[in-house]
């Protein structure tokens, strides 16, 4: 272990397939008090979109997430709905207080799940949050993101009454999810945002070139990519969409379609070519290059041994040559 100048910690890199000796470094998430892992684990795919998790897989899965050392967990109540909080709730138990749970809200539901729309009001913010605590079963979220905004509703509205939970002890920290730089900037005008959470990879670069990235690094946000491994094409799992299990949400999208699947595969051998140069995995480059990006990326899994995989790029050390080679693969 090395201590770097401002007494940031620096870890010993760690190839894939050995045990860490020591967990995944903690940094701050934006400029607001957060501290984080380097990577966090995505728990939407347990219980929602992607299908064939169990919930032996799911329980093992964000245990092991623990063992390793990664502290932040994200989740929603959309993820389910409700099923997603629940499970999370249950399975960190007792080791709820080291950890950095972060879940969203925007569509109201009825109890029964139905969901209902899209709904910024403050009313049912204040609802949402204490909704999300039950299922937790905790008295507060470390960091409650607005999933969506509402174009009803002024996003000063919103995140007005998102403060008031912090203010209440509900939530410690507030983000946002998927919105413009303008209405990022408004919202942190309104109550300083720690996060901003947006679909970030070596596949989606339109955070780069809407404005939102540059935006968060100004004004001190952290910037949390999700589906961080192109939903799965870059873990080199992916050959074909028909392997794909039934019901899987991802059979939808145009990356995944015939007339793209072949020239997206072409991309990740590309980058594969690289990450095997390196004795990496091509899913480890991918989150590497995130982290040097001085962003915290929540790669989801239901597997383990996935967990351990994920982990061990923040390990990895990227030269300014990878960085060029990789823009070339994946411009």
């Amino acid at each position: 272990m090395v201590c770097a100048p401002g007494g940031i910690v620096i870890l010993a890199r760690v190839l894939p397939g050995e045990e860490r000796s020591t967990p995944v470094q903690q940094l701050p998430l934006g400029s607001q008090g957060l501290v984080t892992s380097a990577l966090g684990l995505g728990c939407m795919g347990m219980s929602a979109f992607y299908g064939g998790a169990t919930e032996a897989g799911s329980v093992e899965t964000i245990r092991r997430a623990l063992d390793t050392g990664i502290t932040l967990f994200d989740t929603a109540e959309a993820y389910g709905p409700f099923a997603n909080e629940e499970l999370l709730g249950r399975v960190l138990g007792a080791d709820r207080g080291r950890v950095v749970v972060a879940s969203k809200f925007a569509t109201d539901f009825a109890d029964d799940g139905t969901p209902i729309g899209l709904d910024g009001s403050p009313e049912h913010a204040r609802r949402a949050i204490d909704r999300s605590l039950s299922h937790l079963g905790t008295d507060h979220v470390d960091l409650w993101y607005l999933h969506r905004a509402d174009p009803n509703v002024p996003i000063e509205d919103t995140i007005g009454a998102m403060a008031e939970a912090v203010t209440a002890g509900k939530a410690r920290a507030i983000g946002v999810s998927e919105t413009s730089a303008e209405t990022l900037r408004r919202a942190h005008a309104t109550f300083p945002i720690t996060a901003i959470q947006s679909e970030y990879s070596l596949f989606e670069r339109d955070a780069e070139h809407n404005g939102v990235l540059d935006t968060a690094r100004e004004l001190g946000i952290g910037f949390v990519p999700f589906s961080p491994l192109g939903r799965g094409f870059l873990s080199g799992n992916i050959t074909r969409k028909d392997g794909l299990p039934a019901g899987d949400a991802r059979r939808n999208l145009p990356r995944f379609s015939d007339e793209a699947i072949d020239a997206n595969l072409r991309i990740v051998d590309a980058l594969t070519v690289i990450a095997d140069e390196k004795g990496v995995t091509t899913a480890q480059l991918a989150l590497a290059w995130l982290i040097r990006a001085g962003t915290v990326p929540i790669p989801g899994t239901t597997r383990a041994s996935r967990v351990e995989e994920n982990v061990a790029a923040a390990d990895v050390v990227l030269t300014d040559g990878d960085l060029d080679r990789i823009e070339a693969a994946a411009p």
